[in-house]
Formats: C-alpha cells, structure tokens, sequence
C-alpha cells in the first residue's frame, strides 16, 4: 500500500469494563478512577473511566493490521487527552497522512471522537511511522 498525503483511514471501535480491566492488570495502573463506581462518582464522573493510554493504544492496532498494515514500524505518537472515554461509548478512531518522504516514513494526524457527538473529541495527537512495502 502506498500512502499519500490527504489518505484517511477511520475504525469504529468501544472499550469494555472487561478491557478497562485487563488494562488494569497488565499495567498495574488500578486507580480507583478506572475501576471503583463510587470513587468515579466521588470524582465528578458518571461512572469509572478508561485510560487514557488504553484509548489511545487503537492506534498501534490499526498501524500494525489495518493501515498500513504488516510491517509498519512505529517510531513516534503524541497524544492530547481531551475528554473522558466510558466503557461501551462508541468511538470512531481517525488517521490522517500529512507527510510522507520516499524513504516510507509518515507523519499522521491521530484523533479519537465520540461516534453520536462528532464535536467531542477524546484525543488528538501525531504519529510517524516507518512503512516501507510496496504492496
């Protein structure tokens, strides 16, 4: 696959309590925040959160799989938190080439959004990767 500046790729995709707590557990990252209905609402929040870094980690997903693909290096992500994420909400995860260079290193744009509230943008961020095949 050969990628141009303006290539877009979107992935609808939610998160569970169960990957909330999987995530919880490979990471060792058990705030109360992610995990405990009372502490969530003690804090200001409907229910416990994800985490941001799980969130965000549908990026590596796509990269890896989906676009490019197979092969794709990861060299760099920024990411911006800009909005809670609740278990089960529906998410649309977007990629955006802004530059690439005939060696097949990208820059993307990175951006995860509510699916029904297209305004309410959970994550902003850049990405380089190194992609180098020419299928």
């Amino acid at each position: 696959m050969k990628l141009k500046p303006g290539d877009k790729y979107n992935k609808e995709f939610s998160i569970s309590n169960e990957d909330i707590r999987s995530f919880s557990k490979v990471t060792g990252d058990n705030n109360p925040i992610h995990l405990d209905k009372t502490f969530a609402r003690n804090s200001g929040f409907k229910e416990p959160i994800a985490h941001g870094l799980l969130t965000g980690s549908i990026f590596s997903r796509i990269l890896g799989n989906e676009f490019p693909g197979q092969g794709t290096i990861y060299l760099k992500q920024e990411l911006n938190f800009c909005s809670v994420v609740y278990p089960n909400e529906k998410l649309i995860a977007e990629i955006v080439v802004l530059e690439s260079n005939n060696k097949g290193k990208y820059r993307l744009e990175t951006i995860i959004r509510s699916k029904d509230k297209k305004d309410n943008i959970k994550i902003t961020g850049e990405a380089v990767i190194l992609y180098n095949r020419n299928n």
